[in-house]
């Protein structure tokens, strides 16, 4: 069986809904606690291809960062963007869930079912 990877928040009421239910279903996927351990700018450019997202489709406006780095700057490339959520992990929208080559944001938390073998 492929791995189930949960890019996760555990401060987060949708991070962990989401790990509630693929539990639930008997799936224990593996926790990247992505605050703690932020993905690298190319892991970021991994999980974007996997998502079919951009990288300000990815962000979080609400943080704090976002506004003190001047990211709803439209001017910004993907490479600012994925270099700011890469140092700023905050900023990276969750939870994502990594099935193989494919990969959801839990928003709702329901959509992880949707990548469920």
């Amino acid at each position: 069986m492929t791995e189930l990877i949960l890019y996760h928040n555990p401060r987060c009421s949708k991070s962990r809904g989401a790990l509630e239910l693929l539990q639930a279903r008997g799936f224990e996927p593996t926790l990247v606690r992505y605050l703690e351990t932020p993905p690298s700018a190319s892991e970021l450019r991994e999980l974007l291809a996997k998502l079919g997202l951009s990288a300000r489709q990815l962000l979080r406006t609400g943080e704090e960062e976002y506004r003190s780095l001047g990211l709803d700057d439209n001017q910004l490339d993907e490479s600012r963007l994925i270099e700011a959520m890469s140092a700023h992990p905050r900023l990276i929208e969750r939870p994502i869930l990594v099935v193989g080559d494919r990969a959801v944001v839990g928003r709702p938390p329901e959509r992880v079912l949707e990548l469920l073998p």
